[in-house]
């Protein structure tokens, strides 16, 4: 049969409501998203007012939509809102203008680029850790973003943005409260009018905005080649030899400055949590980094040979991946199994539902760290586990997320242990990506190498 005559469609919950499943999706959307998997299967659909959602939860379908039929969709809805804050940038842009962007922008994630942000990371590393004191209560969400937007501004603009990092912290959160709207019907017009959130966003997007064009001002008044990103979009020239326009210039180096540390900063916060929690894989990390080390910092030779600080930082992705839902939305008409799905349906794919599913992880609820190991070693599907998504639109910036992570967890790991504040509540905060929603209160232990 072709995909064209088929004309059965998927299953899902039935409501009389305008709304559909909207309030029970905005309540709890994993939950949600969970139940409806249990109850409808790999392939199930449900309504948000007037929009038609597809949630896709088996590899098999996955690897359809994000690659094998990614010709057929665009980031659409969830992404439409954050062209508010990003313009045009790599996340956000679409077609010719996209794969422009992305071919320009990829050497700088080439592996020999990577590799040479390794200092970088070290240096902001223990210059958080320098400012710690024993029995010293952090809040180690906002201390791994101070330092993962030092890092990302070193790396990507050679700029010194570690006195910046709270005002740019506060700006992204303000900005990410507003995202809790983007399922609502007229999300786009409610954007306009003069509501408190509103005034808020618009004042953060102000702050992002006079950050970055203040960064590109000081690079054009000193326009000598640094071999970094920032460098890579001012050199540019097309067919013509005219150069980017600023405004693109401005979009894509705010987009990845955003993407690199706030990525970052979620998955070092959740895997300190998971490790305050797990002892025993906290000893053998430490063992790992006393071993390898020996008091000296992690350099990029230590990098491939750092194997269990890896599976640490790849089993915490599993559990809490920073980007939880992947959204694309259907330019026409398409085949998935046996149904046949209308052009504008939205389709989500969530890296949290699938990397949780017992028919494809031992214990798939538990932090294990080896059974992550050995999942990585022998599967010969990679679309049950896709903490940065796949295909042609997977983020461009992993290659520098695992090595930020790896060699960050290793530089404080080896002088600090860290264990959560007693009765610190811990609870997920759904919105573009998986927050602790009252943050993540710590305290940090200074241990001397070999001491557990």
């Amino acid at each position: 049969m072709s995909p064209l005559t088929l004309s059965k469609t998927p299953p899902g919950p039935t409501t009389l409501s305008p709304f559909g499943q909207l309030f029970e999706f905005r309540k709890d959307s994993l939950a949600f998203l969970q139940q409806l998997a249990e109850e409808h299967g790999d392939i199930a659909q449900f309504r948000l007012g007037p929009i038609k959602v597809l949630l896709v939860n088996h590899p098999d379908y996955i690897r359809e939509v994000l690659s094998t039929q990614n010709s057929n969709f665009v980031k659409g809805r969830p992404l439409d809102m954050a062209k508010e804050l990003l313009g045009e940038g790599l996340l956000t842009s679409e077609g010719e203008h996209h794969k422009r962007q992305s071919r320009i922008i990829q050497p700088a994630f080439h592996r020999r680029m990577v590799e040479s942000y390794a200092p970088a990371v070290t240096e902001y590393a223990v210059k958080l850790m320098d400012k710690w004191e024993d029995g010293q209560e952090v809040e180690i969400m906002e201390e791994m973003v101070k330092m993962s937007t030092a890092i990302a501004g070193k790396a990507f603009f050679n700029a010194d943005l570690e006195a910046e990092a709270p005002g740019i912290n506060q700006a992204l959160e303000d900005v990410m409260s507003l995202f809790g709207r983007v399922t609502m019907p007229f999300s786009e017009l409610i954007l306009k009018l003069p509501l408190p959130d509103n005034l808020r966003f618009f004042r953060a997007k102000k702050l992002l905005d006079t950050t970055i064009d203040r960064i590109i001002a000081r690079r054009k008044q000193h326009p000598e080649d640094h071999g970094d990103l920032l460098s890579m979009l001012l050199n540019w020239r097309d067919e013509d030899g005219l150069p980017m326009q600023d405004q693109h210039v401005h979009d894509e180096a705010l987009t990845l400055l955003l993407t690199a540390f706030d990525t970052t900063s979620l998955a070092l916060t959740w895997t300190w949590y998971l490790l305050s929690q797990h002892p025993e894989a906290e000893r053998e990390l430490h063992q790992e980094i006393d071993q390898l080390l020996g008091g000296r910092l992690p350099t990029m030779e230590d990098y491939h040979k750092l194997t269990y600080t890896r599976m640490v930082m790849g089993e915490s992705m599993r559990l809490y991946p920073p980007l939880y839902l992947v959204a694309r939305e259907a330019l026409d008409d398409f085949s998935l199994g046996e149904y046949r799905i209308p052009k504008g349906t939205l389709v989500l794919v969530s890296p949290y539902l699938m990397q949780r599913d017992k028919r494809f992880f031992i214990d798939p609820d538990q932090f294990s760290p080896h059974n992550w190991g050995e999942h990585e070693k022998n599967s010969k599907s990679k679309y049950e586990y896709f903490p940065f998504s796949m295909g042609p639109r997977a983020c461009i910036g992993q290659p520098f997320a695992w090595l930020e992570g790896i060699l960050a967890l290793a530089t404080i790991g080896q002088n600090w242990r860290l264990k959560l504040v007693p009765g610190h509540r811990v609870e997920l905060d759904q919105v573009l990506n998986l927050r602790p929603k009252f943050g993540m209160k710590m305290r940090v232990y200074r241990r001397e190498s070999g001491t557990g």
